[in-house]
């Protein structure tokens, strides 16, 4: 008997864990976007498109490679298959569709931290160059990819392993401001980085705290040691670089392919350089010997993986955080969604496989992303199409590119930083908003100016949190009073019966980035479940008050929402005489609110308004300046219905105002 129970509760529970084929194709689908996008890929409508940005991004692919090798301190070539591998892999893996991954500024700006530390630059005359060396390079520009290849490696450990502990749910307390900051901040150190290069001077390796202020200092004591024909053919490329990206942005809707200057610019460059043999007329330091083909495959070393953890961690995050930005900004544009979960799983990736092909750290740049959206990509076989491009430079162009001056890569490395710079705009912003915000944003930039990137990005969250946990306890559920006023004018003022559904949601806590998502994400639901409804008007009526409590927690809905007719048109009426204290995030939410509900023909009205809610939202937001919008009271907002209906000879009866309660 007892073998007889033993033997079915094992078939039950071989039973209750087999996976079903549905099971196994739905995980593939949720793990493998590629497998829900591409069956569907209409080469009719995308093909052309697709393929005209993916040119555009080889381009910008092996510009920004070969620069951001040089800022890993990294021979040139390991760019170009930085620009290749981690852009194959996030398309299979990754959900944002006008996201380019490849080599970033970032990225290597703290790679290059442990290269240099490693295997400084004193040692390389101790090194020779190897014919058994990979590409036929020194023995010392292999050691010193193979301290990039650990970190690349190792940070995509830490983003598989942040997979799957969940933890991209938690991304939320990285707020916008803090991520401005941060790029900024790590924008600055990169075009500090590139002075030498810029200049013509030969300078030290200079890191650590407050290493930012040294270089300046070095390169103010050294200042006679300028060369004079790099300053010029640098200003030269900045001011042709910053002139012809205007024009092409100024007139991109009346031309269909914009001017490739990166590249004329190099061709030019590289061109002048061999006619006039500025290297050695006037010791211009150019890129060298770019070696032909890609190298076998060759794993990680695993010996210095201990000596990078610092560095791992700081790509890993770094990395993560900006491309997640990037792709929660092109899915908010373009109207789909993405797993920040499963962003980790494919940046993750893109390092660990890409490591094994002797690729600097990876994430996805401001800058072709933002390309992506000027040339009309659509999926992200525009980024498999640039790939195609890369390979054809490693495998034939690539050696034409020797007579390159640094300086002009220099000049590329910092125009393409462009997009981060001004976001210097951004202080304007968050003063008028919320000038905690500010606050948040001026301190995270000192630290990053100050440590690094990483030590930034901890400090801004830990700033964020400490003031939240702060403000909290100040926070005060919302007022009885002004309900029951609001029920008694709308019962004695409304006598006849309308069309119209008006639905009053009270808000009852602070509106900040802990629990915006969840506001946005309930308030849509009641919109959604009004819009599904089939009720027939006689119902309406009937309708009595009732509750929505959406607890932070679980989000459940304990009462259901009174629904209407498909056919009427609804009006929302938001109480924010619970708002305590709001910041950026809750505000931007608002007007995000707003936006949409406005596309779906809801007419949102917001009453108890304070007046820095009010000046926040109207300068963030191109709200509808013809309607009000902010009331004293919902007594006031409901008459401002009731007399607009008027003209349409459509008055309001005697109909229940179904009252809720959002606790976001």
């Amino acid at each position: 008997m007892t073998g007889a129970k033993k033997k079915k509760k094992s078939m039950l529970w071989g039973k209750m864990h087999t996976p079903q084929c549905e099971d196994i194709i739905q995980w593939c689908r949720r793990r493998l976007p590629i497998l829900d996008w591409a069956p569907h890929y209409n080469l009719k409508e995308n093909l052309l498109p697709d393929t005209v940005s993916g040119i555009m991004l080889a381009v910008q692919q092996v510009t920004q490679g070969l620069a951001f090798a040089v800022l890993s301190s990294v021979h040139p070539v390991f760019g170009l298959y930085g620009s290749l591998f981690p852009a194959i892999i996030y398309a299979i893996f990754g959900m944002g569709r006008h996201v380019a991954t490849g080599t970033f500024a970032l990225t290597s700006l703290i790679s290059a931290n442990a290269v240099e530390r490693i295997v400084p630059q004193n040692i390389q005359n101790l090194t020779t160059p190897s014919n058994t060396s990979v590409l036929g390079l020194s023995d010392f520009e292999m050691q010193r990819i193979h301290v990039a290849v650990a970190v690349s490696f190792l940070g995509g450990v830490i983003q598989v392993a942040m997979f799957v502990l969940q933890l991209g749910s938690a991304t939320f307390v990285v707020t916008e401001p803090v991520i401005s900051a941060m790029t900024t901040g790590a924008a600055t150190h990169v075009v500090t980085s590139q002075v030498k290069y810029l200049l013509g001077m030969k300078m030290p390796y200079i890191s650590g705290p407050l290493g930012f202020f040294y270089i300046y200092a070095y390169v103010f004591e050294n200042i006679k040691s300028v060369r004079l024909e790099a300053l010029l053919l640098s200003l030269l490329s900045i001011v042709v670089l910053v002139l012809v990206k205007e024009l092409n942005e100024q007139f991109k809707r009346k031309i269909k392919v914009v001017l490739p200057v990166d590249l004329v610019l190099i061709i030019a460059a590289s061109f002048a350089c061999y006619c006039t043999n500025m290297e050695n007329t006037y010791g211009l330091e150019v890129v060298g010997h770019i070696p032909q083909g890609i190298p076998s495959p060759r794993a990680p070393p695993m010996n210095i993986l201990s000596a990078v953890i610092t560095e791992a961690f700081g790509v890993a995050l770094v990395g993560y955080v900006a491309s997640l930005a990037l792709a929660q900004g092109s899915a908010k544009k373009f109207k789909y969604s993405i797993d920040d979960n499963q962003e980790f799983l494919a940046h993750g990736l893109s390092n660990i496989v890409s490591s094994f092909f002797f690729c600097i750290p990876s994430a996805a740049a401001m800058g072709r992303t933002a390309g992506l959206y000027s040339t009309g990509a659509k999926t992200q076989v525009a980024c498999l199409i640039s790939c195609i491009f890369v390979l054809i430079v490693i495998y034939a162009i690539g050696p034409l590119l020797y007579w390159l001056p640094m300086c002009v890569l220099a000049s590329i490395i910092v125009v393409g930083l462009k997009g981060m710079l001004i976001q210097f705009r951004d202080l304007k912003k968050y003063w008028n908003v919320d000038k905690i915000d500010w606050g948040i944003w001026v301190s995270t930039y000192v630290f990053t100016i100050c440590f690094a990137a990483n030590v930034g990005l901890l400090f801004g969250v830990v700033c964020t949190i400490a003031i939240v946990i702060g403000r909290f306890p100040r926070a005060m559920t919302l007022s009885i009073k002004n309900m029951k006023e609001m029920e008694f004018k709308v019962k004695t003022e409304m006598d006849s019966e309308t069309l119209q559904q008006v639905k009053i949601i009270s808000i009852n806590n602070p509106l900040v980035f802990l629990n915006a998502k969840k506001f946005y994400t309930d308030l849509m639901n009641i919109i959604q479940k009004e819009n599904a409804c089939n009720q027939p008007l006689d119902d309406i009526s009937k309708c009595e008050q009732n509750t929505l409590l959406n607890s932070l927690s679980n989000g459940n809905c304990n009462e259901e929402v009174s629904q209407s007719c498909p056919n009427e048109k609804c009006s929302l009426i938001l109480d924010c005489s619970g708002f305590t204290f709001f910041d950026y995030s809750g505000v931007s939410m608002l007007v995000e609110v707003y936006m949409d509900c406005k596309g779906r023909s809801v007419d949102v009205l917001l009453a108890h308004c304070t007046a820095s809610l009010i000046k926040g939202m109207t300068y963030y937001g191109n709200l509808d300046s013809e309607k009000p919008i902010f009331f004293e009271s919902v007594s006031a907002a409901i008459s401002h219905i009731h007399s607009s209906k008027a003209s349409d000879k459509l008055l309001f009866g005697n109909l229940d105002f179904p009252t809720m309660s959002l606790l976001s």
